[in-house]
């Protein structure tokens, strides 16, 4: 990418404008909306409808207060871990990213470009999780905006750290390999990995190791920050916190653009 003149770009309008490539890909890619956009919102309104799920123990909190934050965090993994990593893994394949590989193009601005993406599509999930839930009768405490705002350091940190596993998968992997494992991981994410249903409704066994990884610590993290009388549990914040920093590190490590002949 380069200016009129022929001289190469910033770095920082290269991040900008493969940024909103990204989206704009993003935004056509009909596989892609309907996993991050409206499977989230459709099992919320579900689950809210239909009572599978055993009422909240604590008193004075509704279904529909104790399913959103789930839903925040399965919306997250659904868009880094699903969405990211899947559509990377195939641009990879298709010799795509070797092609902006190739372009005066720092590895940050594409890794970043992607992950930025990835925190607009949040944000999008985020705005329609509210306006759904508020129909459905959510009112947490504060306030809707309040409420999000102090649930924002959690969303930033989940985005990071699956935005980061999705582009370790992608970039080390076969695309069939990557759609297999990140589907897989969703599901087990639905309903082993504390996001749905609360690690304290698992088995113990399950819940021992679950809570020590990012699916389960994001949605203990966004509960302790949308449900009233829940508090956020410092190892749980430091615990996503180095889960975020070793993903994105290790993507930024191991990431490969095209495959080695």
């Amino acid at each position: 990418m380069s200016d009129l003149d022929g001289r190469a770009a910033p770095s920082w309008r290269a991040w900008a404008a493969l940024t909103r490539v990204e989206l704009l890909l993003t935004m056509r890619r009909g596989e892609n909306l309907l996993v991050t956009l409206v499977i989230p919102i459709a099992l919320l309104v579900f689950l809210v409808q239909v009572p599978l799920l055993p009422p909240p123990e604590k008193a004075g909190i509704g279904r529909i207060e104790a399913l959103v934050p789930g839903i925040l965090a399965l919306a997250v993994i659904s868009t880094g871990l699903v969405s990211l990593g899947i559509a990377t893994a195939f641009e990879r394949d298709s010799g795509v990213l070797k092609r902006l590989g190739g372009a005066p193009l720092p590895r940050w601005a594409l890794l970043g470009a992607k992950t930025a993406s990835v925190a607009v599509t949040v944000l999008l999930q985020v705005a329609l999780v509210a306006v759904v839930g508020a129909a459905l009768g959510w009112n947490p405490a504060g306030g809707i905006v309040g409420a999000l705002l102090a649930a924002t350091p959690w969303l930033l940190l989940g985005t990071t750290a699956f935005g980061g596993l999705g582009l370790v998968l992608a970039g080390r992997l076969r695309p069939e390999l990557v759609l297999a494992l990140a589907n897989g991981l969703f599901l087990l994410c639905v309903l082993l990995g504390g996001v749905i249903v609360p690690l304290d409704r698992l088995p113990s066994i399950v819940a021992v190791s679950a809570s020590l990884l990012p699916p389960a610590l994001l949605a203990d993290l966004l509960r302790g920050a949308l449900i009233p009388g829940s508090v956020v549990a410092p190892f749980e914040a430091l615990g996503l916190g180095a889960w975020a920093v070793t993903l994105l590190v290790l993507a930024a490590l191991t990431f490969r653009v095209g495959d080695e002949a």
